[in-house]
C-alpha cells in the first residue's frame, strides 16, 4: 500500500503536466498509467529508419501562445512556423481549374463564418444545421470539419466551437509532437502497465486499486479521456454524480486517425505539392499530405463515421483505400513506390477510445462541469476539460496544471511560498 499526497491517473500531456506541477509545489505524488509509454495520443514511431511519423498530435495549434513552442525551443525540436499548405483540389477524375479552386475556397470561409456567428450568438446547434448543405462543396467542409472535431458536422456544436481560442497558427514538429512530449516527460516518474480499476472516495481518503497494488492519497486527479469514463473502466465508489456523468457524455471522443504509407523512391516528382484534398463522385474526400518536411512517406486522414467505419474494416482496408485515392490521381503506377504502412486505429485504442473530444449540439456548455472537482478530492483534468484549448495537446498540459493548483489548494498548500 502506497500513500501519497496526490495519484494522478494517465500519463499523458494532463498527466505529465500535473505531475510536474505537483513536484513544484512540492507535493508528493504517484502517477500511474495503463499502457507502455507516457504521452497518450501524443505518440510518435518511425515510419522509415529516421523518418518520425505522428500517430496523434502532429500540430503545434495557436503557436504563438502554445507553451510547447518554447518546450520546442528548449528540446531542440524544429517546426514550422510559416507553414501553408498548397491545397490543390481533384475531383471528378481531373484537377480542379482556379476558379473551381477559389470556389471551394470561397466557401469554405463562408461555412466558418457561419458557424461563427452562430455560435458567437449563443446557439447550440451543428455545424450542419449552420450551414450550406446544396453546394457541391459541402462534402469538402465536411471532411474537414470531420477531422478537426473528429465526428461528422452534424454531431459539432457550434456553441463549443466558438469557445476555442484559435489564433490561427498551425505548426508540425518535424521531429514529431510525440516525441517532443515524451522528451519533456521523460523526467518525470511513472508506473506503466498499471491501470486503475477501481478508486474509492468515499471515505476519508483515496484509495486506488490498480494492477500493481493499491495507492492511497489525500487527493485524486483523473486525467483520463471521456471515452474511457464512459466505458467504465475505472470504477468509482461512490458513483460519480449525474451533473458529472451528462458532462462527460456530452463530450464523446470521435475518430481521426492517419494513414500512412513510406516511400522507397519518389513517384510523385518535384511539381507535386505536399498538401491536397481530393475527392470524387463515388468517394469520400480524403486531405492527403505528400512528402511532409520533404520526409518520404505520403499520409491520408480520415475522420468521423467514415473513419470510424474504415478503422473497423482493418489496417489492409485502410491502406488500400489511400492507395486507390492516390491511384485516381496519379495512376496506377504511383503504387510501386511504396514500402511500410502505419495506420492508426484510436477507436479501439483500450486506454483512450477515440481521439479527441466534440461537444454534442443540443448538450449546453458541459466543458466547466466536466473540468469541476468532486468534494474537493476528485479533480479532473485532459483536453476534454480545457474550456479554450480542447482537442489539443497544449490545452491537456494545462488543465493539468490546473487542477494540481485546485487540488494544492484543498489541501493547503500555499502555492506562493512554493514559488519562492
Amino acid at each position: 500500500m502506497t500513500q501519497t499526497d496526490v495519484i494522478i491517473i494517465g500519463a499523458g500531456a494532463a498527466g505529465l503536466g500535473a505531475a510536474k506541477r505537483a513536484r513544484e509545489l512540492g507535493l508528493s505524488f504517484v502517477l500511474v498509467e495503463a499502457g507502455h509509454r507516457i504521452g497518450g495520443r501524443a505518440y510518435t514511431e518511425a515510419i522509415a529508419p529516421g523518418v518520425p511519423f505522428d500517430l496523434g498530435c502532429h500540430w503545434l495549434h495557436s503557436g504563438s501562445i502554445n507553451p510547447f513552442t518554447k518546450i520546442a525551443d528548449a528540446c531542440g525540436f524544429a517546426y514550422e512556423n510559416d507553414f501553408t499548405w498548397e491545397r490543390k483540389l481533384h475531383s471528378a477524375g481531373r484537377w480542379a481549374s482556379a476558379e473551381e479552386s477559389a470556389a471551394r475556397e470561397a466557401f469554405m470561409d463562408a461555412a466558418y463564418a457561419a458557424v461563427n456567428k452562430a455560435g458567437e450568438a449563443g446557439q447550440d446547434i451543428s455545424f450542419a444545421d449552420a450551414t450550406d448543405r446544396e453546394s457541391r462543396f459541402t462534402p469538402f467542409f465536411d471532411h474537414v470539419a470531420s477531422l478537426m472535431a473528429s465526428v461528422d458536422s452534424d454531431q459539432i456544436s457550434v456553441l463549443d466551437a466558438a469557445r476555442y481560442n484559435d489564433t490561427g497558427e498551425n505548426w508540425p514538429v518535424a521531429m514529431g509532437y510525440g516525441a517532443l512530449v515524451a522528451a519533456w516527460g521523460a523526467d518525470v516518474p511513472v508506473t506503466l502497465n498499471a491501470p486503475v480499476t477501481r478508486l474509492a472516495w468515499g471515505g476519508p481518503g483515496i484509495e486506488a486499486v490498480t494492477s500493481k497494488g493499491t495507492i492511497r492519497a489525500r487527493a485524486a486527479i483523473v486525467t483520463v479521456s471521456t471515452g474511457v469514463l464512459a466505458n467504465g473502466a475505472i470504477a468509482f465508489d461512490p458513483a460519480l454524480p449525474g451533473w458529472k456523468r451528462a458532462a462527460y457524455e456530452a463530450l464523446p471522443l470521435g475518430v481521426h486517425n492517419r494513414i500512412g504509407i513510406a516511400l522507397d523512391r519518389d513517384p510523385f516528382g518535384s511539381e507535386v505539392a505536399r498538401g491536397l484534398i481530393h475527392a470524387d463522385a463515388d468517394h469520400e474526400p480524403m486531405h492527403i499530405q505528400i512528402r511532409p518536411f520533404g520526409h518520404p512517406f505520403v499520409v491520408g486522414l480520415t475522420g468521423g463515421r467514415f473513419g470510424a467505419w474504415l478503422e473497423r474494416a482493418g489496417v489492409n482496408a485502410a491502406v488500400d483505400h489511400l492507395t486507390d485515392r492516390l491511384k485516381a490521381v496519379f495512376g496506377n503506377d504511383v503504387a510501386k513506390g511504396f514500402g511500410r504502412a502505419i495506420v492508426t486505429a484510436w477507436g479501439g485504442d483500450p486506454w483512450t477510445f477515440g481521439s479527441y473530444s466534440a461537444a454534442t449540439p443540443g448538450t449546453g456548455w458541459k466543458r466547466p462541469d466536466l473540468a469541476r472537482p468532486i468534494d474537493q478530492r476528485l479533480f479532473f483534468a485532459g483536453e476534454a476539460t480545457s474550456l479554450d484549448f480542447f482537442s489539443t495537446c497544449h490545452g491537456a498540459m494545462l488543465s493539468g496544471v490546473r487542477a494540481t493548483d485546485e487540488a494544492s489548494g484543498a489541501l493547503g498548500v500555499d502555492r506562493r511560498a512554493a514559488a519562492s
